[in-house]
């Protein structure tokens, strides 16, 4: 019959092709990226590789045993069948051979072979940071998470976060309510039902539709602490760099920033409270040489980024009455507060704000010069409508 018409994201089966046996010689036990990498090495087209008799594996470096198991496995493994499966799952392949490889991830030592990928957007097209943070945030954290990612995505930059619960939650759903796109790397499959964690499912099919799900994993594996490492090394790899926000010392998010100072990127370090267990991983990394972020500017200034870009509309363009550009919130919050000191309480009682939502935008008001903090979380304008 005729070949069916498949969605427009899909390259169709033949620029699939020579991918699928990548992903098919990687579903074979043993044979990880370091194995691939040496598979790579020796030939040409990975369908060839998939075909090898014995004797033609044993010159790429693997181990004997390893060349053995590859032929016994690969007549179980069907690459047509393969190909159903990550089409019914919306998933594609991008190999480091392929336009759609993210440019930053390939010049990391040992990127990833193979990329899964399930959403809308070409990783290249537009500029990239992460943030990332602990799964236990306080408002403070949670507040400047969304706020820093929607500004950011407002100023045409993708924001890459893992998805996880706390910091990385608020990163993409900050992103999305900018309106910009967002890519969540994965430590699972890619497929729905390896999607974790599981209550952010939801999250996880708005993100493929505005942004991209990504992960070096194939469907059906499901997230461990050994699949993590690969997955900050990813996040960290294909960003121009990473932006933390609260973390304790024994932090895994502390993994990717020292990953991206590796890589030679940035780090933007948020500080907080000393009483906080949560500053202590900022803090640290601050003493390291990670730029002290205490406002959206600190992290636009110290990127590599075209002037162009700087030119759209970001929290400091200001209009010709020199005013900064403020957000509904933060005008919400400026009206109220008169020329008395308001404490925090009553400000978000007034304001029927969220409290996260108040703090944020108190925050930035304060990086703008409009509001102070007297000390105990009293709030007095500091400038005459």
């Amino acid at each position: 019959g005729h070949s069916r018409i498949l969605p427009e994201n899909f390259h169709s089966l033949f620029s699939m092709h020579d991918s699928i046996f990548l992903h098919c010689l990687g579903k074979i036990p043993g044979v990880g990226a370091e194995k691939l990498r040496k598979i790579a090495a020796h030939f040409d087209i990975f369908e060839t590789a998939w075909k090898a008799p014995l004797d033609e594996l044993l010159q790429t470096e693997i181990p004997e045993k390893l060349a053995e198991i590859i032929v016994h496995e690969r007549a179980h493994i069907s690459p047509e069948h393969e190909c159903e499966t990550l089409e019914r799952h919306h998933i594609r392949l991008v190999s480091k051979a392929d336009s759609d490889y993210p440019e930053l991830l390939a010049e990391i030592p040992n990127p990833p072979q193979l990329l899964y990928l399930r959403g809308n957007i070409h990783p290249n097209h537009r500029p990239a940071i992460t943030i990332v943070g602990t799964r236990k945030p306080t408002e403070y954290g949670v507040g400047i998470a969304q706020e820093f990612a929607s500004e950011l995505a407002k100023s045409g930059i993708v924001v890459i976060s893992g998805m996880a619960l706390g910091i990385d939650k608020a990163a993409h759903r900050g992103a999305l309510q900018g309106g910009g796109e967002t890519i969540a790397v994965l430590g699972n499959g890619l497929d729905d039902a390896s999607i974790a964690p599981r209550t952010h499912l939801d999250l996880a099919h708005t993100i493929s539709l505005h942004g991209a799900l990504l992960s070096d994993y194939p469907p059906g594996t499901g997230a461990s602490e050994g699949t993590f490492p690969a997955r900050n090394r990813i996040m960290a790899g294909m960003s121009l760099g990473t932006v933390v926000i609260e973390a304790s010392e024994k932090s895994g998010t502390l993994i990717t920033a020292n990953l991206a100072l590796d890589f030679n990127r940035e780090v933007f370090a948020v500080p907080g409270s000393i009483y906080s267990e949560n500053s202590r991983g900022p803090h640290a990394l601050i003493k390291k040489g990670a730029v002290l972020t205490a406002s959206l500017a600190d992290i636009l200034d110290a990127l590599p980024l075209s002037r162009e870009h700087e030119r759209r509309e970001t929290l400091f363009e200001h209009t010709e009455s020199a005013q900064p550009h403020l957000s509904a919130d933060e005008e919400h919050l400026l009206k109220i507060l008169g020329s008395d000191t308001m404490h925090i309480d009553a400000l978000v009682k007034r304001s029927t704000l969220e409290t996260s939502n108040a703090l944020a935008a108190l925050a930035f008001l304060e990086m703008k010069g409009l509001v102070k903090n007297i000390g105990n979380m009293h709030y007095i304008r500091t400038y005459r409508v």
